[in-house]
């Protein structure tokens, strides 16, 4: 490599920037990648994690099911404490189906349609312009 006093002709210090500017995208872009890997590793294990509590927190509400139950056998028969816990599971669950039926509902068809709309009425407004840009 030479100093910096000395002078070096245009083409070399153009096919040297090209170089550099090379190597820098490269560099970059292997950093980019290793960040990315390793986001993805922690993401991957928070993931696990979040799906495991997920597991251990539905044993816990089906421990919290049977508690109920039991606490209704101390006045009722027992079939009859089990007989209540499940139509209240069920009649919570048919709940939330209704309401997830009609979310999804909401959310079909699956397109931006404001956006499309608002696309087009921009797309009417240049063509507006350019005509009486015409006429004018």
């Amino acid at each position: 490599m030479t100093t910096h006093t000395e002078q070096q002709p245009v083409g070399q210090l153009v096919s040297q920037l090209s170089e550099q500017m090379s190597t820098l995208v490269r560099d970059e872009l292997t950093l980019a990648r290793m960040e990315m890997v390793e986001k993805g590793k922690r993401a991957g294990a928070g993931a696990g994690l979040l799906g495991g509590a997920g597991v251990i927190a539905m044993y816990g509400l089906g421990a919290l099911f049977v508690t109920i139950g039991a606490l209704l056998a101390l006045v009722l028969p027992v079939w009859a404490a089990a007989l209540i816990v499940t139509v209240l599971l069920f009649a919570v669950a048919g709940v939330a189906a209704l309401i997830g039926k009609n979310q999804v509902k909401k959310a079909v068809p699956p397109e931006p349609e404001e956006a499309m709309a608002s696309g087009k009425r921009d797309v009417e407004t240049v063509k507006t312009a350019i005509r009486e840009g015409r006429h004018a």
